[in-house]
């Protein structure tokens, strides 16, 4: 395994590839509160018979973190993403996006634009999606269901999503993750079944304090634009944040699309990793095939 250091206008990222030089090149990127050591287990997959690149996120791991919170928006994050693809694929060849949580949200922000920004066109091969729908898919979920009186639904992502709510607050959220963050983890730990856990508790302080930002600085622009990329969506149907019914419409953005529903909690890249590099791995293959 390979590590490297990425540099983009404001901050250094972690990069470390692996596998077979000649194999379909799949890039994972991860979600809130972790690094890229939560793909540990779906890359020793993977990478038996795929280039398999994953990488810190900005303020998350070895990665630097910007200097402002405005530095955590979405536009920045695809930068990012620009800056390791040219780094991984250089030649401009098509990779094959993973992302699970806020890694996923960001790439549906990639993923939405790869038509209109001529840094992704035609480098976007296909993607799947984790516990993670865009923020604008997330926006239209209940724009929807209010519009189609679905009160109950609309109400039971509510009550799953009042963290979102809670991280608005100032000063409050980064209070208790420096004071609480090992009980916090180790709450996670246990409520997810977290097998032989990625978080240190520095660690998960650090990640989870910057994290915070991503919550607050990023907003839905209710467009209604779709993409030509192949998606394949992976829901945990057990997710403690997102019900499954938040998907129900994603189609609408993201035609060429595919649906696997599994028993599984939101961290299924961790307790189930087989069940998530056999799915990319079929999906890479499908896609390959065309």
């Amino acid at each position: 395994m390979n590590a490297t250091r990425v540099a983009t206008a404001d901050v250094e990222l972690s990069l470390q590839v692996s596998g077979p030089d000649d194999g379909p090149l799949a890039l994972l990127v991860h979600g809130f509160p972790d690094n890229r050591r939560v793909w540990d287990r779906v890359v020793d997959d993977l990478e038996r018979d795929h280039r398999v690149a994953s990488y810190d996120v900005r303020g998350a791991g070895e990665s630097s973190a910007p200097a402002s919170r405005a530095g955590y928006k979405v536009s920045r994050l695809i930068d990012d993403l620009i800056a390791v693809l040219e780094q991984v694929a250089p030649d401009g060849r098509p990779v094959h996006l993973v992302g699970h949580d806020w890694g996923s949200i960001q790439l549906w922000g990639a993923v939405m634009r790869e038509s209109t920004d001529a840094r992704l066109r035609g480098r976007l091969a296909s993607f799947t999606s984790i516990s993670g729908p865009g923020v604008d898919l997330y926006a239209h979920f209940f724009r929807q269901g209010i519009r189609r009186r679905r009160f109950g639904t609309v109400g039971r992502q509510l009550l799953h999503s009042w963290y979102v709510g809670a991280f608005q607050l100032p000063v409050v959220p980064e209070v208790v993750i420096k004071r609480l963050g090992g009980r916090i983890r180790a709450g996670l730990e246990k409520q997810q079944q977290l097998p032989d856990s990625h978080w240190d508790d520095d660690t998960f302080r650090s990640d989870a304090r910057h994290g915070l930002n991503l919550y607050r600085v990023n907003r839905p622009t209710f467009r209604r634009s779709t993409t030509a990329v192949p998606v394949q969506l992976i829901v945990p149907t057990k997710d403690a944040f997102l019900i499954p019914a938040v998907y129900d419409d994603i189609e609408t953005f993201a035609p060429d699309l595919r649906r696997l529903d599994v028993v599984a909690n939101h961290w299924i890249v961790q307790t189930q990793p087989h069940v998530v590099s056999d799915a990319v791995r079929a999906f890479v293959e499908d896609i390959e095939r065309r």
